[in-house]
């Protein structure tokens, strides 16, 4: 049972491969959209430590990874937030941190399904399941760089209307760490079976 059927039917039960890039995406002039493909997702530190993707050679790498954390909360909080204090390098989640990230997650009850949602196919309708093999789409625009050492980057939700801004920030080692993800916690539309309300078909 993969992660995404574990976390369906641990939500269900309560009623509440490494990962590979595709090359460089395409681009048009400092319009670059990167998809980053996972052959399979870990559910461990261990497992996200080995994909090749942690090297966080590339911005577009890091903000992937942080979305493959973000799927682990609904399974293990202390494993999800390990990784993202992984991601984040020189500066690790504070207890402040893990407080807001505990309060956004829970907030609506999302958790189970706010990860998935920004993986491509993944929309309210299909109940957040993304198309396989799971791929994160990545964007920047031409502010992206406007400040040296930092990348601001876009991620779409299925569940939202535009994509959202996370941010890295490139240490001296070279990589890219994670700086600032609170707008990709911000709430989206539930599961239209859990929503009486969805009588439209969303856009």
């Amino acid at each position: 049972m993969g992660l995404f059927e574990k976390i369906k039917s641990q939500a269900q039960d309560t009623s509440v491969q490494p990962t590979t890039s595709s090359g460089s995406g395409s681009s048009s002039g400092s319009n670059r959209v990167v998809p980053v493909t996972f052959t399979s997702m870990p559910e461990t530190l261990a497992e996200f430590t080995a994909l090749p993707q942690t090297a966080m050679q590339t911005p577009f790498d890091t903000a992937a990874l942080l979305i493959a954390a973000l799927c682990v909360y609904p399974l293990s909080k202390d494993e999800s937030v390990a990784m993202i204090s992984h991601l984040k390098g020189p500066t690790p989640m504070t207890p402040h941190d893990k407080s807001f990230l505990k309060d956004r997650m829970s907030q609506n009850n999302k958790a189970p399904f706010l990860g998935a949602s920004y993986f491509d196919g993944a929309t309210p309708k299909n109940e957040y399941s993304p198309t396989e093999p799971y791929t994160v789409t990545v964007s920047e625009n031409p502010y992206s760089y406007s400040n040296e050492g930092y990348a601001k980057l876009f991620i779409k939700s299925g569940g939202a209307d535009s994509a959202r801004p996370i941010t890295m920030r490139q240490a001296k080692d070279g990589k890219w760490y994670l700086w600032e993800y609170s707008s990709l916690l911000v709430d989206i539309l539930s599961p239209e079976s859990s929503n009486p309300w969805a009588t439209r078909e969303f856009i």
